[in-house]
């Protein structure tokens, strides 16, 4: 039986990159704001160093968001330590974070293969089997990853998986293919959240999450189209908009 990471009500608020839109992503500062708002779900992005340290940065290198250069797999720890997002933030370590918040879940991308392995290691270390749901652009980087881990997580589709889901196959059939391989949600772009693309979703027994949504109106279309849940930079907006709704469920104290 897969882990229960999506056992809390829906419509779940994800905090992507850590909230990207008042923070630099991915940082400490932009992680405590979401959580501070009461966001029970972090997204973000990992990378394992040259000596297989996890990392939460989105790129393969780090010349777009930091003041160094170079690309981390080809980097140990030390130096990827001394970089700076913004030329002002440090890069989290994956552990560092899920360590900070126990009771807080992350949505994790798989950005290369090499993190496939220390990700299992950690995800097995920390005892994080319910609180991680696991992500990638990458089919191999999801079979991979399944393979290292000795007991379900939670995971989304690959690309083939949410391009079923746009083929217009009836959805119970779409669920018995993916009914065994741990795959628990579709996370898809907004052009692909239509109706017909989430019936067929919620039809195969998968919740429907959608990124990145930085509007105040298309959050509330995609709301009223019935999807599971909003991956946002802007996390102070979804946060109102799902107040005015009724839908925001905040983390105990949060």
């Amino acid at each position: 039986m897969p882990a229960d990471f999506l056992d809390q009500p829906t419509p779940v608020a994800f905090a992507h990159r850590g909230g990207a839109g008042h923070f630099p992503e991915n940082t400490w500062r932009a992680f405590e704001h979401a959580v501070a708002l009461g966001y029970s779900y972090l997204e973000t992005d990992t990378h394992a160093t040259s000596d297989g340290v996890l990392v939460a940065f989105h790129d393969k290198t780090l010349d777009r968001a930091t003041d160094r250069s170079g690309a981390i797999a080809a980097l140990p720890a030390s130096e990827v330590a001394a970089a700076r997002v913004d030329g002002t933030d440090r890069i989290p370590l994956l552990e560092d974070l899920l360590g900070a918040w126990p009771g807080i879940r992350f949505n994790i991308d798989v950005k290369d293969l090499p993190a496939a392995r220390p990700l299992a290691e950690l995800i097995r270390r920390a005892g994080a089997w319910d609180r991680v749901c696991i992500t990638s652009f990458s089919a191999a980087r999801l079979r991979e990853t399944r393979r290292l881990l000795d007991r379900p997580v939670c995971m989304a589709t690959s690309p083939a998986g949410a391009a079923l889901l746009r083929s217009g196959l009836p959805g119970r059939m779409l669920g018995r293919g993916f009914a065994g391989r741990w795959v628990r949600c579709a996370q898809l772009p907004v052009r692909m959240a239509t109706e017909p693309v989430i019936a067929r979703a919620h039809a195969a027994g998968l919740h429907v999450h959608v990124w990145t949504v930085n509007d105040r109106d298309v959050m509330t279309e995609l709301l009223d189209r019935g999807v599971d849940g909003i991956m946002t930079d802007q996390t102070e907006l979804l946060r109102d908009v799902l107040i005015a709704r009724g839908q925001w469920h905040p983390r105990a104290g949060g």
